[in-house]
């Protein structure tokens, strides 16, 4: 399996646009497909943030994590976020999205953030199991959510 930056293999956006539409579309059911696939098109640039990272294994694409600049509306004050962690359904109970969310969090600590947050609706313990301490739990657009962060030395 290959970690790779979105920006090198911009065949997968669409694809990748379609997978978090259809899992997250309901957390900010505001946001429009067309514009996910816009915001998504700022990964392709290689700056710091955005950016995703992506599995793939013999040219099939896995799943992807992203660190973003900003996540949650109701906390715009927290910033960077590690967003979009997804397995591709067929490849889960691997450990690919504990490999991407390393990822990000070395890509994170290299380019210097001190701490990095997230927010889940159900993948508190994957989190946990990584280093990440919960921060709170509270309603999101009628989603009940944990907000998580990690601090890096």
């Amino acid at each position: 399996m290959e970690i790779i930056s979105l920006k090198d293999r911009p065949e997968h956006l669409m694809t990748l646009a379609k997978w978090h539409h259809a899992e997250w579309s309901y957390l900010n059911p505001e946001r429009s497909f067309e514009a996910r696939v816009e915001e998504m098109q700022c990964d392709l640039r290689g700056d710091v943030i955005p950016i995703t990272f992506v599995a793939e294994r013999d040219g099939e694409l896995l799943g992807s994590a992203s660190m973003l600049a900003e996540d949650m509306s109701t906390h715009p004050e927290l910033t960077p976020w590690l967003a979009s962690v997804f397995v591709a359904p067929a490849h889960r109970k691997q450990g690919i999205g504990s490999v991407l969310v390393k990822r990000i969090m070395d890509h994170a600590r290299d380019n210097g953030v001190k701490k990095l947050y997230l927010y889940t609706p159900d993948q508190e313990q994957l989190y946990a199991g990584l280093g990440w301490q919960i921060l709170s739990r509270e309603p999101y657009n009628g989603t009940p959510v944990t907000i998580m962060s990690v601090e890096f030395n």
